[in-house]
């Protein structure tokens, strides 16, 4: 098969080692169960791929798509670079390394707190037009100037779905006088050749396909002045729309706009932590720990779900069963998903080409639930 041909309805591509056969065999009946289903998957193991997987008539080998908050995780691998270097103290206040940060009571917040979406910070009533995540430095001066939406240090978290990529990439670029999206493809993307771009470069769009959506999916009603609202950036436009806007996925803005691959997630989350292609991993144990050992556990303010994050990093929990206590990464709104496994030596991506539902029961958990059970077999 060439990069470009399409695989048969029902019938998966590319391969899946022998003892991972039961992940094959799960993805090609969800194909088989719905004609119209589309989708990419990748794992490797210990730093080699053992699943490499494309279906339906919408996805090929090589395409590329938004990914949406699975940015945010890829983000936050770069991120980490900088805790490991010793760039930045996870538990220094923000304001320490962006002053501006101190406006409206929140001079004591954590960099912990804050990229552990404690801070409440989740959005500006009027929202940001989607093309104003390009211009880091308005987007960061609006976001310094707000007051928390709930008392700092009183145990509340909700998601921070459009302003969390601001906050990593405005303390990057306080730090080390370099974008976070360059710092990712400088130290993490080239390097481990991975199809997973923050900001994807005009010479690969032939291979990006937007994100598809039914004509007739519902749009329950939101208020556009809740919290839900207003870190969904409802008033402002679609978030939905991000990656499909060629010159924000030009942009890149790491809360929603990465483009990619199954196989390039899988492959920075894979480098994280076990290496690949020779490379070793490019975070220590001790960095991982850091970052993704679990801050908060609950019921979300923002979103009325139950969630867990580590620094950035989802976490695997009930309502999220991606993987084990030690597994951290991050999903997408179209559920597409990615992360890495330490206590299996996992790195895992999926991405579907129609926006699909998540959640527990959604194909991304029921594919991760398979590979565990094959490396437990």
């Amino acid at each position: 098969m060439t990069l470009s041909q399409q695989p048969a309805a029902g019938t998966s591509q590319s391969f899946a080692t022998e003892k991972f056969t039961g992940v094959r065999d799960l993805f090609d009946s969800m194909l088989d169960a719905d004609p119209g289903y589309s989708a990419q998957l990748a794992v490797y193991h210990r730093g080699a791929k053992v699943v490499g997987l494309v279906g339906g008539k919408d996805s090929a080998a090589d395409s590329l798509t938004g990914v949406f908050s699975c940015s945010k995780g890829v983000a936050a691998l770069a991120f980490s670079l900088l805790v490991q270097d010793g760039l930045i103290d996870l538990d220094a206040t923000v304001a320490s390394y962006w002053p501006e940060f101190a406006q409206n009571g929140k001079a004591g917040v954590s960099v912990r707190q804050l990229l552990s979406h404690q801070a409440g910070l989740v959005g500006v009533q009027g929202g940001f037009d989607m093309e104003e995540y390009n211009d880091l430095s308005a987007v960061a001066a609006r976001l310094a100037a707000l007051a928390p939406m709930w008392r700092l240090g009183s145990g509340i978290f909700g998601y921070h779905a459009l302003t969390m990529g601001v906050f990593l990439e405005q303390l990057c670029q306080q730090v080390s006088g370099e974008r976070l999206q360059d710092l990712y493809n400088r130290r993490i993307r080239e390097p481990y050749a991975a199809d997973m771009f923050l900001g994807l470069p005009e010479s690969l769009e032939p291979r990006f396909r937007p994100v598809l959506f039914a004509e007739e999916e519902a749009q329950g009603f939101l208020d556009p002045g809740s919290m839900a609202g207003v870190s969904g950036n409802v008033q402002a436009g679609n978030l939905l729309a991000m990656p499909n806007i060629r010159s924000v996925r030009a942009g890149g803005s790491c809360s929603g706009s990465g483009v990619g691959s199954a196989d390039g997630l899988a492959r920075v989350y894979a480098g994280a932590i076990t290496g690949i292609d020779g490379l070793p991993a490019y975070l220590s144990e001790e960095t991982i720990a850091h970052m993704g050992r679990e801050q908060v556990w609950g019921l979300d303010r923002v979103f009325c779900e139950i969630n867990s994050f580590g620094v950035t990093f989802m976490k695997s929990n009930p309502r999220m069963d991606f993987g084990s206590a030690q597994a951290f990464g991050h999903d997408g709104a179209n559920a597409s998903l990615g992360f890495a496994d330490p206590l299996y030596g996992i790195g895992f991506g999926y991405v579907p080409a129609w926006n699909e539902e998540g959640g527990t029961a959604g194909r991304a958990m029921q594919l991760s639930v398979a590979v565990r059970k094959a490396l437990l077999a």
